[in-house]
C-alpha cells in the first residue's frame, strides 16, 4: 500500500520579490536550461509544498489604483478578486522553485474559482496559503489548480483554485471542465467595454503579473500570441465590478477563459439567470459571459456564473486544518 506524502510547509517572513522570479522563469524558454537543477521545467510530478506568508495587511493606496484599472466602486471592504493579487508572489515562488515540473512562462489560465466566505475589510490582517494539486490528463496538454486560502485568524475567509493547462500532447477522453453554463447567445449586452492597447501593462502594474503575453506585441508573438493578450484575471475581475451591486457578501464565481482577447479590442457584457438590479438569493444563480464585438462578434472570451455560498465558522476551519 503506498503512503501519502507528507506536505512540506514553507513559511515566508515577506511576500517574494515578482521580478527575480519571472526571471527564473524564463529561463526555461533557454534550450536544454530545464536540465539544470536550479531551474523548474524539467518535468516530473508537482512538489507536495506549502508556502505560508502570514501577517499580510493590504495597502489602501495600491487597493484604490486595483479597483480604478478593474472598475470597481471603492468600499471599505476588498474587491473580490483583490487576495488572488495578493497571493500572486507565492505562486510564482512555487512555480519558479527548481522542483516544479514545468516552466511558468508559457502555462495557460484556464479557470478560476473564487469562494468568497464574508467581505474581507481593508486593513484586516491575512494570512496566506498556497499550494499545488497533482497533474492531471487534459485533451491539449497536462493540467493541475493553484490552490489558495486568504485566512483571518483560523477562519478561512476567502479560498480560490486557478486551474492552469501545460499545452502538449494531450489525452482526448480525459476530462476538460468544459461543461458549463452559459449566458444564451441572443441575451442582449447590458454593457460594451473598449479595451486600450495599453491595457495589460496598466494591469500589471497594480497586479504584479508581467506575463510577457500581456504587456507587449513584441513579446506576445515569440509565445505565440499575434498580439498581446488581456489578462484573464482582468476580465474576471472587471466582470465582477459590474456585477458590484448585485453581489451578497458571502458567494462563489466560476469562470473559464475561453479565447483570449487580442488587445486592443471591443467587448460586450451580458447576464441572464436572475431578476436584474437584485442581489443573488438562496439558491439563485447569475449566468455571465465577455464576448467579441465587430469581427469578433460572437466569440466567447470568458463564461462564468456566481451562486451565494454560506460563510465559514471557526469551527469548520479547525476541522479542514486537521483533515490535511
Amino acid at each position: 500500500m503506498a503512503t501519502a506524502s507528507k506536505t512540506r510547509t514553507r513559511k515566508l517572513d515577506s511576500a517574494p520579490s515578482i521580478l527575480p522570479l519571472y526571471a527564473r522563469a524564463a529561463i526555461p524558454l533557454v534550450p536544454g536550461a530545464s536540465r539544470l537543477p536550479f531551474v523548474p521545467g524539467g518535468g516530473g510530478e508537482i512538489p507536495d509544498v506549502r508556502l505560508e506568508l502570514d501577517g499580510v495587511v493590504p495597502d489602501p493606496d495600491t487597493i484604490a489604483a486595483y479597483a480604478k484599472v478593474c472598475g470597481f466602486t471603492l468600499r471599505d471592504s476588498l474587491p473580490p478578486t483583490y487576495p488572488h493579487v495578493l497571493a500572486f508572489p507565492l505562486h510564482m515562488a512555487l512555480m519558479s522553485d527548481g522542483s516544479f515540473p514545468f516552466g511558468a512562462i508559457g502555462l495557460v489560465h484556464i479557470a478560476n474559482r473564487i469562494t468568497q466566505y464574508r467581505r474581507l475589510g481593508i486593513g484586516e490582517e491575512l494570512s496566506l496559503r498556497v499550494h499545488a494539486s497533482k497533474i492531471a490528463k487534459h485533451p491539449k496538454g497536462r493540467s493541475f489548480d493553484l490552490v489558495t486560502e486568504a485566512r483571518v485568524g483560523r477562519q478561512i475567509a476567502w479560498e480560490s483554485t486557478s486551474t492552469i493547462l501545460s499545452r502538449g500532447k494531450g489525452e482526448p477522453g480525459a476530462g476538460s471542465g468544459e461543461a458549463f453554463s452559459v449566458v444564451d447567445e441572443d441575451v442582449p449586452a447590458s454593457a460594451e467595454w473598449a479595451l486600450p492597447g495599453d491595457l495589460g501593462r496598466r494591469y500589471a502594474a497594480v497586479s504584479g503579473d508581467r506575463n510577457p503575453i500581456h504587456l507587449h506585441s513584441l513579446t506576445a508573438k515569440p509565445l505565440g500570441f499575434p498580439a498581446a493578450i488581456a489578462h484573464g484575471m482582468w476580465t474576471k475581475a472587471r466582470a465582477l465590478a459590474a456585477l458590484d451591486a448585485r453581489l451578497p457578501d458571502a458567494f462563489a464565481v466560476d469562470v473559464r477563459f475561453r479565447r483570449p482577447i487580442l488587445l486592443p479590442a471591443k467587448v460586450e457584457f451580458a447576464t441572464q439567470g436572475h431578476q436584474q438590479n437584485q442581489p443573488a438569493g438562496d439558491g439563485e444563480e447569475i449566468d455571465f459571459t465577455v464576448r467579441g464585438r465587430g469581427k469578433k462578434r460572437g466569440t466567447r472570451h470568458l463564461d462564468g456564473r456566481i451562486l451565494p455560498a454560506k460563510a465559514k465558522t471557526k469551527t469548520q476551519s479547525k476541522a479542514k486544518g486537521k483533515a490535511k
